[in-house]
């Protein structure tokens, strides 16, 4: 029994120490993305608010062709511009928005469709929920940021684990301590409760938030991609109106689309001399006969064998759809909707369109924002609790055997390893920083509390 009990306090040290210094060291990331994700949640609220002056016009009388709306802008701004998609009013109070390609820079426009008239412009750059989403999804640093976000997303699921391994109760259950915090204790055990009990109640939605999440990022989500493609549970063959094509460029490289429609294949427009490419209004009216949702984009060819791609990716799953139509004859090639979707990406669908606060309205924000400021809690409470006890000569983080004498330790890191190759890389390479260096340097090995090895 003493040795059974030796074994589970070293046990309980090892994932108390890996505990400890992966919340540390990815607290900072963390804090980040709670905030932004919290603010992102209500993308579309704030966007009203700071546009409300470029999205809200007088309904009155007969509207403008879309066509003559294009050819408007083309005015404005000069035959050199590139017209990029067209996003017809969602109601009859809203403006229509042009993306344009404008010396190598990004800009919407917005049209009045009654009076064709220029309402506005905006710099898509400059777009203030596109700035919080860069910060939110890649840390404004590009692939390095995206790299660190999808680390620190799988690291956060182990802090998760390792959580309720360390402070879930250990004899009876109890209330107080657990689902609620003991508020008339001292403070040391409020700030304990504090970091335990919101994360006993936020935990599932945190992780089911960070897998979905994890389906954008640049290694991870790429890699689901192509397995869900490869293992035939991506698009169907109904897809397609005869034979799919087969083609290098994929349906992400030319329009925004859902995440189910990301690998379609991109088809070609039948070409020669007697085509003569069909109006934005056909276009339009194709949309319409379809029953796209209002608020899809049309994206524009990009050369002659280009095809137009009409993408909804509205608040709810179920309404997405991702068309690609032949430029010249305006036939439908590619029909994909929700209802076409594999199991999988029904999941993935809903599991996105909930990530991102929309699926259930302003209840699906709610429970986001909940979790975010969980989080907020758990981190701010968690780097508290270390600020009160840390010695001001270590780190102060609890001693340890190496985890390979923890045999079922380094199983669950090897089986996480193998599910998030990133953390399994960054796994090696704390084994390595912590065999080559750590152990070997006497004031590292006091300052990270490294004990000496026991036979």
């Amino acid at each position: 029994m003493a040795d059974h009990q030796k074994k589970s306090a070293k046990a309980y040290q090892t994932i108390w120490r890996w505990h400890f210094y992966a919340g540390i060291i990815i607290a900072p990331v963390l804090l980040v993305l709670a905030v932004t994700g919290a603010i992102y949640l209500f993308k579309w609220n704030i966007e009203d608010f700071l546009y409300e002056d470029l999205y809200e016009i007088e309904a009155e009388g007969q509207q403008t062709s879309p066509s003559v709306l294009v050819s408007n802008v083309q005015a404005l701004y000069g035959e050199d511009v590139a017209i990029t998609r067209y996003r017809p009013g969602e109601s009859a109070e809203r403006s229509v928005e042009i993306g344009i390609s404008d010396n190598g820079v990004s800009k919407t426009v917005f049209m009045n469709p009654y009076n064709g008239y220029l309402v506005g412009e905006i710099n898509d750059e400059e777009r203030v929920m596109d700035i919080i989403e860069k910060i939110h999804g890649e840390l404004m640093a590009g692939t390095m940021g995206d790299r660190i976000v999808e680390l620190v997303a799988g690291w956060t699921i182990i802090l998760v684990v390792t959580g309720y391994y360390l402070f879930w109760p250990r004899g009876k259950f109890t209330l107080w301590g657990t689902l609620l915090p003991r508020l008339k204790k001292n403070r040391r055990m409020l700030i304990r409760d504090i970091h335990v009990v919101p994360a006993v109640w936020i935990s599932a939605g945190l992780v089911f938030l960070l897998m979905t999440g994890m389906l954008w990022t640049g290694f991870w989500g790429d890699g689901v991609q192509r397995i869900t493609t490869n293992a035939g549970v991506g698009y169907p063959p109904s897809v397609w109106v005869g034979d799919a094509p087969v083609s290098e460029i994929v349906t992400e490289d030319v329009a925004e689309v859902a995440w189910a429609a990301e690998t379609l294949p991109v088809p070609e427009s039948v070409t020669g001399e007697a085509y003569i490419p069909v109006t934005l209004d056909d276009v339009v009216a194709q949309a319409d006969r379809l029953g796209v949702h209002s608020s899809y984009q049309v994206y524009f060819p990009s050369g002659p064998e280009g095809v137009y791609t009409l993408s909804a990716f509205p608040d709810r799953a179920e309404d997405e759809a991702t068309i690609h139509l032949d430029q010249y004859t305006g036939a439908v090639l590619a029909d994909y909707r929700f209802d076409q979707y594999e199991p999988l990406g029904k999941v993935m669908a809903i599991g996105i369109t909930l990530h991102k606060g929309l699926q259930y309205g302003i209840w699906n924000q709610m429970a986001g924002l909940a979790i975010c400021i969980g989080l907020l809690l758990i981190v701010i409470s968690g780097l508290w609790m270390w600020l009160m006890r840390k010695p001001s000569d270590s780190m102060g983080a609890p001693k340890a055997l190496a985890i390979h004498r923890i045999k079922w330790t380094l199983v669950i890191l090897i089986g996480f390893s193998l599910f998030f190759p990133l953390v399994g890389l960054s796994v090696i390479v704390i084994f390595l920083l912590d065999y080559l260096l750590l152990k070997r340097v006497a004031w590292m090995r006091k300052f990270f509390n490294i004990r000496q090895e026991e036979q």
